[in-house]
């Protein structure tokens, strides 16, 4: 199948119509100024060294370099094949909070930015490792697939919201319990769940969900974001409030996420403004045994672009043999 690397230089295609119509144009007006001039056989006859086709021949030998010129810009390449990629490490799913308490701003600009800002740079670190991401509030959702994109992994980490999961709350237990489908069918061993949150949990059980991940051999860590005294929760410029018109102050839970990391086999950790949590996981990571994956990924194209670019040199030295005069004598008397 053939590919283009460069796409948009294919649009020097349309240069190629407009200089043939350019160029019959500008001959059609030269032969009307001829005829206003004086007899058109005349005036040939006394330019016998002029020649007509020549000009077409030329302007037809331009063209074609033009086509293969911008055909090799855009490197057409074909042949990729399918090769399986191997590589050891550890499988990671970050489970990130994005209900509205986490719009308070203990830390700057808010705690979700905060830990996006430090899941992006935890992505920066990773090598062979697989990342995944999870996003919950009442309810949790796959954000993100286990995966060695880095890059696919930021521009979706980019897009999350608080307006990401349409049903409030904080069910961290749903959300463990979803990164536990969420490995490869490959990983047995180094798997991680990574929860990033407040602690403020109001829909389920979350410890034992992390006493579940723990019997799988998976590691639950949790990132406590916020603090003890509480902020406010800005939404749309205002503060938000409860039923009875009361401002809501959102706060720290770490007894909750304590006792989540304690029985999913981790550790808990209160980020810092500094120092968000995740350097202590990923060096306790570094010392699991790491897990051998095989990923299928295409390689090895097969480049056409220096044909399509000799053609173009060729095409443009013979526009320019050709000349403008007819030959003084035939090559074959």
């Amino acid at each position: 199948m053939l590919q283009f690397a460069n796409p948009a230089f294919l649009y020097l295609l349309f240069l190629v119509p407009l200089l043939l119509l350019g160029y019959g144009l500008w001959t059609a007006l030269r032969r009307r100024r001829v005829r206003a001039f004086g007899d058109e056989e005349l005036c040939e006859a006394l330019m016998p060294s002029r020649s007509r086709s020549k000009g077409w021949v030329r302007m037809v030998l331009f063209c074609l370099g033009l086509i293969c010129l911008s055909v090799g810009l855009a490197r057409p390449r074909s042949g990729a094949k399918l090769l399986e990629h191997r590589a050891k490490g550890a499988e990671i799913i970050v489970a990130l909070d994005v209900s509205n308490s986490m719009l308070a701003q203990d830390y700057s600009p808010n705690r979700l930015e905060r830990a996006k800002l430090s899941i992006s740079r935890l992505a920066d670190r990773l090598q062979d490792d697989r990342i995944g991401l999870v996003i919950f509030a009442g309810t949790s959702f796959v954000q993100l697939p286990v995966t060695t994109d880095y890059v696919s992994a930021k521009m979706f980490l980019s897009s999350i919201d608080t307006g990401s999961i349409p049903i409030q709350g904080t069910a961290i237990g749903d959300a463990i319990r979803l990164s536990i489908k969420s490995f490869s069918a490959q990983s047995e061993k180094s798997r991680v769940i990574v929860v990033i949150s407040d602690g403020e949990n109001h829909e389920d059980d979350p410890v034992a969900a992390a006493k579940q991940a723990a019997e799988l051999g998976i590691k639950v860590y949790t990132i406590g974001v916020g603090s003890a005294e509480g902020q406010p929760i800005p939404i749309d410029g205002e503060l938000l409030r409860d039923k009875d018109g009361e401002i809501v102050v959102t706060r720290l839970d770490e007894k909750t996420l304590r006792e989540v990391a304690k029985a999913g086999g981790g550790a808990y950790i209160h980020a810092g403004n500094e120092e968000f949590g995740l350097n202590p996981i990923i060096q306790d990571i570094r010392r699991m045994e790491d897990e051998e994956f095989g990923s299928m990924v295409f390689e090895e194209y097969n480049e056409q672009y220096m044909y399509c670019l000799g053609a173009a040199l060729l095409f443009f030295v013979l526009e320019v043999l050709v000349g403008r005069r007819r030959p003084r004598r035939n090559l074959f008397e």
